[in-house]
């Protein structure tokens, strides 16, 4: 009687393919430790945006309805970690007046050092706005009231790192009202024009 037998050998390629992904699958468990460990020893607290200051330079409104205006912006950017530098990026902010939006501020990726803060200017100059009716009566009444206002929306994506540790991403939202006289161009500073009761 014949006998009929077969032996199936692993290919070596396929010994190589596996022995490469468990050593990526260990290297991603080993990092993520070294990540949470890094994590819980630091405790970074959440970077900051706010609103340092800022100035109404020029504010023309005509009879026609046609307004133009510059204005200058400075957004300080806060970390308060002490063992952890700080990054951002995308940093987009967009600046409108009665819903239509006059110019967007962008920069690109800057780093704040451990325990420090850094501050940005914009300068903000839009071109000639046409206004609707509705944007004209509330320009005339904001100038009767002495208080104009413009919305400033934005943010950064921020994260924090420590050597080779790694890093973890947080969202800097930044929503809220500048307020100006028209008569000095003077600033009021809002308490509320900061990211920080946003986390």
């Amino acid at each position: 009687m014949t006998r009929f037998s077969s032996r199936h050998s692993t290919s070596p390629f396929i010994w190589c393919l596996a022995i490469i992904c468990a050593i990526i699958s260990v290297a991603v468990i080993i990092g993520g430790i070294v990540i949470f460990a890094g994590y819980m020893v630091i405790h970074p607290r959440v970077p900051i945006l706010s609103v340092q200051y800022a100035h109404l330079d020029l504010l023309k409104y005509d009879i026609v309805g046609v307004m133009q205006t510059q204005i200058t912006i400075v957004i300080k950017a806060e970390n308060d970690n002490g063992k952890a530098h700080a990054l951002f990026d995308e940093t987009s902010f967009k600046l409108s007046y009665e819903g239509r939006t006059i110019a967007y501020l962008k920069q690109g990726e800057f780093e704040v050092d451990k325990e420090k803060s850094l501050s940005s200017h914009y300068v903000v100059q839009s071109y000639p706005i046409p206004l609707t009716r509705s944007m004209i009566d509330a320009t005339d009444y904001a100038v009767k009231q002495d208080v104009i206002t413009f919305e400033l929306k934005g943010g950064s994506k921020a994260r924090w790192r420590v050597g080779p540790i790694g890093s973890v991403k947080f969202e800097c939202n930044l929503s809220c009202e500048l307020r100006f006289r028209p008569s000095d161009h003077i600033y009021i500073p809002q308490s509320l024009c900061t990211s920080a009761h946003k986390h």
